[in-house]
């Protein structure tokens, strides 16, 4: 099936690309979620219309994510769980955890922006956290993990 690309989208392709994808990923994914728009010659000339509007939210959303990128380059997320003896959590702390505090401290984030590579956070201590901003914008987070008192 080809499709339009309305948005850049990971190891696909970028804006306004012409690209073949098997149909159950355009129906099921990338057509629901406005990523893309089947290549019939009435879309391509309704996209090429809207192009440069595209391009201004594409462009609105890089700057809006490279902002939050700096502002949270500096933030380190303290938070205080409940613990049992050699410093091992009672359950995990997640990337929803994670966030909640994030946006507690007055920065907007998303679950889904959040990267654990090891999975969930399950013992006490310091830990640098991958966050995806933007396709383009990754950054960094000490996040520490203390004892509840």
């Amino acid at each position: 099936m080809e499709i339009i690309l309305l948005e850049k989208v990971a190891h696909l392709g970028i804006l306004g690309d012409r690209v073949k994808v098997k149909s159950g990923y355009a129906r099921n994914f990338l057509i629901p979620k406005g990523k893309a728009t089947l290549a019939t010659s009435a879309n391509v000339t309704r996209f090429e219309a809207r192009r440069a509007e595209l391009e201004q939210i594409a462009a609105e959303g890089l700057a809006t994510s490279k902002a939050r990128a700096e502002q949270l380059a500096e933030l380190i997320v303290t938070l205080s769980v409940k613990t049992g003896s050699e410093g091992r959590l009672f359950g995990s702390v997640g990337a929803v955890d994670i966030a909640n505090a994030v946006s507690a401290a007055g920065i907007e984030l998303q679950k889904h922006e959040v990267r654990l590579a090891t999975g969930s956070i399950r013992q006490i201590g310091e830990y640098d956290v991958d966050l995806r901003l933007h396709n383009e914008i990754k950054t960094q987070i000490r996040v520490n993990v203390i004892a509840e008192v």
